[in-house]
């Protein structure tokens, strides 16, 4: 995590720049994205979609989503096994009855 100073720096994590090669005195673009910032590295630039590109995207995903969904519909999860205890034996523990 880092921190914002006063003069409105950010230092960047050594581990993140080394992921995206990012070396002193690159260029990075900070845009805005809703509730979010995304920083993009050298080389990446921002470009504007138009909207037909956005919802061709929106259901690509939305897409993707469907079919994760269906999978994890078809896939029997384990039942809980009995495992000697239940939640309301640990609020008990260690307390005199």
């Amino acid at each position: 995590m880092s921190k914002v100073t006063t003069k409105l720096q950010v230092t960047l994590p050594k581990a993140v720049a080394d992921l995206y090669g990012i070396r002193a005195g690159d260029e990075i673009e900070w845009v805005p994205a809703g509730d979010v910032i995304r920083v993009l590295p050298p080389g990446q630039r921002h470009s504007r979609l138009d909207v037909t590109a956005r919802l061709k995207l929106f259901d690509q995903a939305t897409a993707r989503q469907q079919q994760r969904e269906e999978i994890h519909k078809k896939t029997k999860r384990p039942q809980p096994k009995d495992r000697g205890w239940t939640r309301e034996d640990l609020y008990a523990r260690g307390r005199a009855r």
